[in-house]
């Protein structure tokens, strides 16, 4: 995201504001003090009143998810935000120990700051920090991880009736609603964001 697309000029004079119109998931902006990521959006015309963007946001801070709905052109500030890749190593008494992938450097950060999506570390994988100027705002997991099923209820052959589900219990330690015909061993595919299964890896 370049701070082209988000400054806009009015009468000649530039102002840090966008509106509903410039939305993009993965956009950061500032509300009620805190800076928020837009996880998903819709706009919506009804055949009667407004039009109107219904979204999903996540703050930065705590990995608090929200649905929100704006007006339809509705401005807000935009929050320039840079992103800097990390690798999850370990955890270690209740820290993530994460590597600095420029320096090298080993970096404790309390699993606290990681938010609700810290459940789905796995050893190795990538995550982002957010920052804004010297501060960090949070951290951001991929979108999307694969991890094996380590504890589930048997499952059995032909059970895939839709809307059907059972706990399973994830390697990075995470639970979520799997089919029923999904094994301990399987490795599943997950929206960090939702806390959805999608589908099943392999067996």
């Amino acid at each position: 995201m370049s701070q082209s697309e988000l400054v806009s000029t009015t009468a000649g004079a530039i102002t840090l504001a966008i509106d509903t119109s410039d939305f993009k998931n993965g956009m950061h902006f500032y509300m009620d003090g805190d800076v928020w990521t837009i996880v998903e959006f819709q706009h919506v015309k009804p055949g009667k009143g407004g039009a109107f963007v219904r979204t999903r946001l996540r703050k930065v801070r705590s990995g608090q998810v929200i649905e929100k709905t704006f007006r339809s052109g509705e401005r807000v500030e935009p929050a320039f935000v840079e992103k800097e890749k990390m690798q999850y190593l370990y955890r270690q008494g209740g820290q993530a120990i994460v590597m600095d992938l420029d320096t090298y450097e080993q970096i404790p950060i309390p699993e606290a700051d990681l938010g609700p999506q810290g459940k789905y570390l796995k050893e190795d994988m990538e995550i982002t920090a957010l920052r804004a100027g010297e501060e960090t705002l949070g951290y951001e997991l991929p979108n999307f991880v694969e991890l094996e099923v380590v504890e589930t209820d048997p499952g059995f052959k032909g059970d895939t009736v839709s809307g059907s589900n059972k706990p399973a219990k994830l390697e990075s330690g995470a639970t979520v609603l799997v089919p029923f015909h999904i094994n301990t061993g399987d490795v599943v595919k997950v929206d960090t964001r939702s806390d959805s299964y999608l589908e099943r890896v392999k067996k």
